[in-house]
């Protein structure tokens, strides 16, 4: 049996593409009530290939293989009502990342307390 590695990228390659198209990245829109919303879909693709041989062997044979791996993983929905479009993301925060999404709510509520103090304040003098 003959190895012709050319034959074989191009099988792996040709399954690839099946997999990781436009329509497996974009979803297929759907309706949510008056919104419509199309899933995003995040495709990381790995590949590898080898061979070798030994023109020493009296048959001079060669030999390989080749392998990919797809992995999808959804990021969020596309989604529109009327003329307006927004991402929503679906992603989890995690480690520092989530620290920096809540500084502003935390600035917020520090600056929501010293106001309220100071109404306090300003309404036990007026008493």
């Amino acid at each position: 049996m003959d190895f012709n590695m050319e034959e074989v990228l191009n099988k792996v390659m040709e399954q690839m593409n099946s997999v990781a198209k436009t329509k497996t990245v974009i979803g297929d829109p759907f309706k949510l009530g008056e919104f419509t919303c199309v899933p995003v879909i995040k495709v990381g693709v790995g590949f590898g290939s080898g061979g070798g041989g030994s023109e020493a062997d009296s048959k001079g044979k060669k030999v390989g293989g080749a392998g990919a791996g797809i992995g999808m993983e959804p990021i969020g929905f596309l989604v529109s009502r009327g003329d307006e479009i927004s991402m929503v993301s679906v992603a989890r925060s995690k480690g520092l990342q989530s620290v920096f999404e809540k500084v502003p709510d935390l600035f917020e509520s520090i600056i929501r307390g010293r106001k309220d103090k100071k109404q306090e304040e300003k309404e036990g003098e007026d008493s």
